[in-house]
């Protein structure tokens, strides 16, 4: 499946007795076997043995390196406390604050890779990695430095792209000093990452319990004003306006969007806005999934990720999330695929260099067991993927 951009959200290109060609980095040709250039011919070959070969799998929200987990409030759900009710009493994103700022940078880092080994198996070549859950000036660096090294590690072959989400909550210690805190981020986070080049996005969770719609106005578009993307957390729990306020700044995505309202999608749809959907976040708190029927129906390219996260989706498993936008969501395969391959691309900005397999990209592939999409999204198995490869070389 090539997932290249021409068509709508299911077109994803099959190509029957297909031929990849690639040298290095990038993919040098696709196609049908039997067209095969004589050029490349005499090359070394792999046979696949009839499984199904579909461009990386991209994991474009994530938060990915956190102290701690959260177990209790698993329990605390299920016997019918709401995700609101937890947080207010002090636990929800709190709680994990406080144990990632008691963990070390060594210890996160090492959670961390052995998250993204654990993907990478699964066939994710490509993590968006958001910080906020260190909510002070020290911690929050620690986050991004953590995803900095990472990504220059030569033991770490997966692509990370990195998130400032300081604007997760606000932190207990600056509970009646919010415009403190904001004036935190703006005027002194915000400029020292991006002088250190240690993100490309500026997130906000616009909600009750965390930001307003003015807040968040004014901390992206500091954010914007020293180079760094806008993304959302919108409309989450309620219709905050959060997709509106998306299609205003320009941002890249909008993510969750459970509760989205009409005239939020046609102004995302307006703008080129990318929805990503969460649904292991859904299935967790046991609420009302993305309508993305809807959005698809409007013209808005519906990405889909995880939220890994100690909380909500403790979950890193994408082929997970993938079938569960097919059964909560009624997503296609082919369109829940497309999701979490060009539009997971195009939600973190890089949909130039993967995302699809064409001539020109970043050879990132995977192949699955499984004859074609739907069998594969349909008969859910633990992991159905035989190889991942990254910029060309094979890394399981």
């Amino acid at each position: 499946m090539t997932c290249a951009a021409a068509g709508g959200q299911d077109a994803i290109h099959p190509i029957p007795r297909a031929a990849l060609v690639w040298d290095g980095e990038r993919i040098l040709w696709i196609g049908e076997e039997r067209d095969l250039p004589a050029a490349y011919a005499s090359m070394p070959s792999e046979d696949a043995d009839g499984r199904l070969l579909i461009p990386g799998l991209i994991d474009c929200h994530t938060h990915l390196a956190f102290g701690g987990w959260r177990a209790e409030e698993f329990e605390r759900r299920l016997r019918g406390e709401s995700y609101l009710d937890i947080a207010r009493a002090g636990g929800g994103i709190a709680s994990t604050v406080r144990a990632t700022r008691a963990a070390t940078a060594d210890a996160l880092a090492s959670r961390a890779r052995k998250t993204l080994d654990a993907m990478a198996r699964l066939g994710v070549t490509t993590v968006e990695c958001k910080s906020g859950y260190g909510l002070d000036r020290e911690n929050e660096l620690k986050l991004l430095e953590v995803y900095r090294d990472l990504t220059s590690a030569p033991s770490q072959p997966l692509r990370l792209v990195s998130t400032f989400l300081g604007a997760h909550v606000v932190p207990a210690e600056y509970r009646d000093r919010r415009d403190a805190y904001i004036d935190l981020l703006c005027d002194d986070l915000i400029p020292e990452i991006a002088r250190r080049r240690l993100a490309s996005f500026c997130d906000v969770f616009v909600e009750e319990t965390a930001f307003s719609l003015d807040e968040a106005r004014a901390i992206l578009r500091a954010g914007q004003s020293h180079g760094l993307r806008a993304k959302l957390h919108a409309d989450q729990l309620h219709d905050g306006g959060g997709a509106a306020l998306a299609a205003e700044l320009g941002a890249v995505s909008a993510d969750h969007l459970e509760h989205v309202s009409d005239d939020g999608i046609a102004r995302m749809r307006e703008a080129g806005v990318v929805a990503v959907s969460l649904p292991i976040a859904t299935l967790y708190l046991n609420a009302p999934p993305m309508p993305a029927r809807r959005l698809i129906a409007a013209g808005v390219p519906v990405a889909v990720a995880t939220d890994f996260n100690p909380g909500s989706a403790p979950s890193y498993h994408l082929p997970l999330a993938l079938t569960l936008a097919c059964t909560m969501q009624r997503m296609t395969p082919a369109e829940a695929l497309k999701g979490a391959t060009l539009y997971a691309a195009r939600a973190i900005g890089l949909a130039e260099e993967t995302g699809s397999l064409e001539p020109g990209k970043s050879a990132d592939f995977v192949l699955i067991d499984a004859p074609d999409v739907t069998t594969w999204l349909y008969h859910f198995q633990a992991n159905a993927c035989a190889g991942t490869w990254v910029r060309g070389r094979q890394i399981h």
